[in-house]
């Protein structure tokens, strides 16, 4: 029988994983798509992507901070402080970066199908938003895998 803490240590991981993971492969297929400049095909992916953020990375944004805070009680880890405070940081971080994709990316998907629907080539806003999503990927990422870290190796600072 699995003890509730190690259940809470298991969504917690599988939580960690999903964030990276749909990251990644969320920038990846974006990133395909975006480079044939097909808006069908990038109405098509973008609105995948849009369903994958919403089920996948929501579930997972809502989930970590309440197995981690679980978990860190469990063990007597200070919230605040040391490398649990500096994930947080990195988290709220992360969510400035990440709600904004949101946004750019229903946009992009929305432009994309106007696009298409008109049969028309993307428009320049759509370029716009693209390089502003793209962008942001980059500081998301980073902290994702700082968190990561940070959880593997629990600095002692």
């Amino acid at each position: 029988m699995i003890d509730f803490y190690s259940l809470v240590k298991a969504l917690h991981v599988i939580g960690a994983t999903v964030l990276l993971g749909t990251g990644a492969g969320i920038a990846f297929f974006m990133v395909m798509a975006h480079r044939t400049r097909d808006a069908a095909l990038v109405a098509h992916t973008a609105g995948t992507v849009v369903i994958a953020d919403m089920i996948f990375t929501a579930t997972a944004v809502i989930a970590q901070p309440i197995t981690g805070a679980i978990l860190a009680h469990a063990l007597g880890f200070q919230l605040l402080g040391g490398w649990i405070g500096l994930s947080l940081c990195l988290y709220v971080m992360i969510g400035a970066f990440w709600l904004p994709v949101v946004w750019l990316q229903w946009r992009m998907r929305d432009l994309a199908r106007e696009a298409q629907r008109l049969s028309r080539p993307l428009p320049p806003l759509y370029f716009q938003l693209y390089r502003v999503w793209f962008f942001c990927g980059f500081p998301a990422f980073a902290g994702v895998l700082a968190i990561l870290w940070l959880m593997v190796a629990k600095p002692d600072f």
